[in-house]
């Protein structure tokens, strides 16, 4: 039943959010619309970031399952349409009080996806851990930037932008080329 409580607490938020709209998301709205105590929010979050959080890492969790260490431009592919699919409840959550901590975790997980891809492909082992750092940063910051002016026109290039990033992340591009 946790699990369940947990789902339908983040299905309420994502309501909230994308349907009716909402501008300051509380847990009060949350706690009515799925008909629950604020007892129970408590219960299973400590606050609404926590719920994103949770939220994100689910979405996570699946797309790493999802993505093959032997096809990394796959799973940046998954990547990008799980951000695509979450963008209306994403978009939502950036309009509201919770902004800066939503978008603090979707980097974290951008930059965590991208760990995943060099570990997996033993990318940049000539570099210090320090330059490698800086690599995931600058990746998963310019991942947000690209989320963040994403277009309808950007959704049926998908695969060329995928590899134009992947390429980015593997090679470089050479402004010669």
């Amino acid at each position: 039943m946790t699990l369940d409580t947990k789902e339908a607490i983040a299905e309420a938020a994502a309501r909230l959010l994308t349907e009716k709209n909402v501008k300051k998301l509380t847990v009060k709205d949350i706690v009515e619309e799925c008909s629950i105590t604020r007892q129970a929010f408590y219960y299973h979050f400590e606050d609404i970031p926590e719920l994103f959080r949770w939220v994100m890492e689910k979405q996570m969790e699946k797309l790493l399952r999802e993505a093959s260490p032997e096809d990394p431009q796959q799973g940046l592919r998954k990547f990008f349409l799980m951000a695509i699919k979450a963008s209306p409840y994403i978009r939502r959550g950036m309009q509201s009080n919770y902004r800066d901590e939503l978008e603090q975790i979707l980097t974290q997980y951008a930059y965590h996806f991208f760990e995943q891809v060099i570990e997996s492909q033993n990318l940049y082992r000539g570099r210090t851990r320090s330059e490698v750092k800086l690599i995931l940063r600058y990746h998963s910051q310019a991942i947000m930037g690209i989320l963040r002016e994403w277009t309808d026109d950007d959704t049926e290039n998908l695969d060329e932008i995928v590899k134009l990033v992947y390429r980015l992340m593997t090679e470089g591009i050479s402004p010669l080329d």
